[in-house]
């Protein structure tokens, strides 16, 4: 760990966190590098990638930045660096995320942290037992659409929820391959790991502990291995019912959110702007003021007794979707101490709702989670 960093992994405030990047296809160029980038206080000192081409884009999007080939190579610069953040493929997060921590830094892992809770709350308590930060990119917790529900429920506009629905569905007839849609378990590959970490993520953020999980998960495109359309169907302690979609079979797209509580219920399609932002190439404070929103004409509806397919309800004002605000609280964390963005605890409580999940389609039963 750099000299910059005393012994709780808390960082001294009179320069920037040197960050080193392992990973750079989708998620460490399209995600993690702009964000860290555009974070005031934190640095991208160096990517790992084994692909050249990938080393040379990294190179021209943040000149300046050191380029190597190994994730080896970044954890033997453990004293010139304050933060590891893994943009890797899912297998490989619980043992980078280890060695990273017995080296001394902290770890930012993408999701999901690990194939199971008890992988994760392992990775929990070695970061807690070293003194480090050990945090999980949940971006999806600063989407535009996910921030105004959670502020509507907070307000009480809705009165009390008793149903929450929410979809990330996609057309994509044709699998792409790769790891990500891979049949074999040790790949963590299929929707359901990879979408459903989102979904799940946000529900339990919004509505809590779950209690039972219901799950039916297929593979329905020719030559797809892993699951490919899969729905969730979860119990909250406090009496919620959560439905989860998940597809990449859906020719046409569902709300991305419905909420039904006693007072109203607000409905939401569309994705939040800020993925395909980064995809393009804009990035954080490209447009003063203008990042993660949206036109007025994408907004939900809000209302009682009607369609908003048919005008009903009222127009809601999203808020601005806020990806930034992730890397900004992991740097304060750092600098100051206390509780990151998302913890490995929350995400081991995902991860349990997913392992039961799997259990629940491969069983055909609903499963009930004690504790």
């Amino acid at each position: 760990m750099s000299e910059m960093s005393d012994s709780t992994g808390t960082a001294a405030p009179h320069r920037p966190l040197r960050t080193g990047l392992i990973g750079y296809g989708l998620a460490g160029s399209v995600f993690h590098a702009p964000l860290i980038a555009a974070t005031e206080g934190l640095q991208l000192d160096t990517v790992s990638t084994t692909s050249p081409e990938r080393q040379a884009q990294a190179r021209a999007e943040h000149p300046g930045v050191r380029t190597v080939d190994t994730p080896e190579a970044v954890l033997d610069r453990a004293a010139d660096l304050d933060l590891i953040v893994l943009a890797t493929p899912n297998k490989t997060h619980v043992p980078l995320a280890t060695a990273a921590l017995e080296a001394g830094l902290p770890v930012v892992v993408d999701k999901p942290l690990a194939a199971t809770a008890a992988e994760a709350e392992k990775l929990a308590a070695l970061a807690e037992d070293r003194g480090l930060l050990l945090s999980v990119f949940q971006n999806r917790r600063w989407d535009n659409d996910f921030r105004t529900v959670r502020k509507l429920i907070e307000d009480g506009a809705l009165g009390d929820v008793h149903r929450f629905e929410s979809r990330f569905e996609r057309w994509r007839p044709q699998p792409k391959g790769g790891w990500r849609e891979s049949g074999d378990p040790a790949e963590i590959g299929g929707l359901l790991y990879d979408l459903g970490s989102h979904l799940v993520d946000q529900a339990l953020v919004l509505f809590g502990p779950v209690v039972s999980v219901y799950a039916e998960s297929d593979v329905r495109r020719p030559g797809a291995e892993a699951d490919d359309d899969t729905f969730l169907a979860l119990t909250h302690a406090g009496g919620v019912r959560s439905h989860l979609w998940m597809s990449a079979t859906t020719p046409m797209l569902g709300p991305r959110f419905r909420v039904l509580g006693n007072r109203a219920g607000y409905v939401k399609h569309g994705l939040d702007p800020q993925e395909a932002a980064l995809r393009e190439g804009r990035r954080p404070g490209d447009a003063q003021g203008e990042w993660g929103v949206e036109p007025e004409s994408r907004r939900g509806r809000l209302g009682a007794g009607s369609s908003p397919q048919t005008g009903g309800g009222e127009p809601v004002p999203t808020l601005p979707g806020d990806y930034p605000a992730y890397y900004a609280a992991v740097a304060r964390a750092l600098r100051e101490g206390g509780r990151p963005p998302v913890t490995a605890t929350e995400a081991a409580a995902a991860l349990r709702v997913l392992e039961s999940a799997s259990r629940s389609a491969a069983e055909g039963c609903t499963i009930r989670i004690v504790g």
